[in-house]
């Protein structure tokens, strides 16, 4: 059932990617909205989320939807979609290549489907329950990189709650010392998308949203990776913490993440 239903949703993610992708060549910074403080949205989102909700209305018929920008709001007893349309809508806006679309069907308490579509360059990972994980057909799997200081990793910051920027900029000052450098990509489904893929070797943020994470939850761990929150714990769509790596150096960044969190 998983598999014809990824299939289906990378049919979605793609027909929505074409339409952002198209929208990008005629964007102007007065179709901007601000929804709060650094926190942007626009047409294409809202236009792409409705198409993305009505495509997977007929292929799960009542399942809820957690959406970003909310233009649904519906909690299924079983089925939940968990659907970003536009994940890095300040790369879009700015004109900067780095944006996707993702989309995550959780099942209960646990996430069965994994789509996260980059548009710019055409990527499609996926993954579903108990599969392999996948870029554009083909596996992928994780770095076998063994030590942080063999590592490339991606980070996100804040945008508009800076209560913990003080310790997360030490948190990024102690990290940047002991790696291979660190990477602020603007999409934090890219960032879990690279890191099943090993162009990346871990990836850590908070103030996460589950619209950001879980369909790059799913293909990390398929793809033989872990994700955790920063206590250790395998519960990441309520803590707003996470931490993905190739799960080898999970401890030992748990480890420098537990000194300032």
């Amino acid at each position: 059932m998983f598999e014809k239903l990824t299939k289906d949703v990378i049919a979605v993610a793609k027909e929505a990617g074409a339409f952002i992708r198209a929208q990008r060549k005629t964007f102007t910074p007065d179709k901007i909205e601000m929804k709060g403080l650094n926190d942007l949205v626009s047409y294409v989102d809202k236009t792409a989320e409705q198409m993305i909700v009505a495509r997977l209305e007929k292929l799960l018929p009542g399942a809820g939807f957690i959406t970003e920008e909310k233009t649904i709001e519906r909690i299924g007893e079983q089925y939940n979609w968990i659907i970003d349309p536009l994940d890095g809508t300040t790369n879009f806006i700015h004109g900067l290549p780095i944006f996707s679309v993702s989309i995550a069907l959780q099942e209960y308490n646990e996430l069965v489907v994994g789509v996260v579509y980059e548009i710019n360059q055409d990527e499609c990972f996926y993954a579903w329950k108990n599969s392999l994980a996948y870029l554009n057909g083909s596996q992928i799997k994780v770095s076998s990189a063994a030590a942080v200081n063999k590592s490339l990793l991606a980070t996100g910051f804040p945008y508009y709650d800076f209560s913990k920027q003080p310790i997360y900029i030490a948190l990024f000052t102690e990290l940047m010392k002991s790696c291979h450098g660190l990477r602020r990509l603007g999409s934090a489904a890219v960032d879990l998308a690279y890191t099943a893929c090993g162009r990346v070797d871990g990836y850590y943020e908070y103030n996460l949203n589950p619209w950001d994470v879980a369909a790059g939850v799913l293909i990390v761990r398929q793809a033989g990776g872990e994700v955790v929150n920063f206590s250790g714990g395998d519960e990441i769509l309520n803590t707003r913490e996470l931490l993905a790596t190739n799960g080898k150096i999970t401890r030992e960044m748990l480890e420098t993440i537990q000194l300032f969190f």
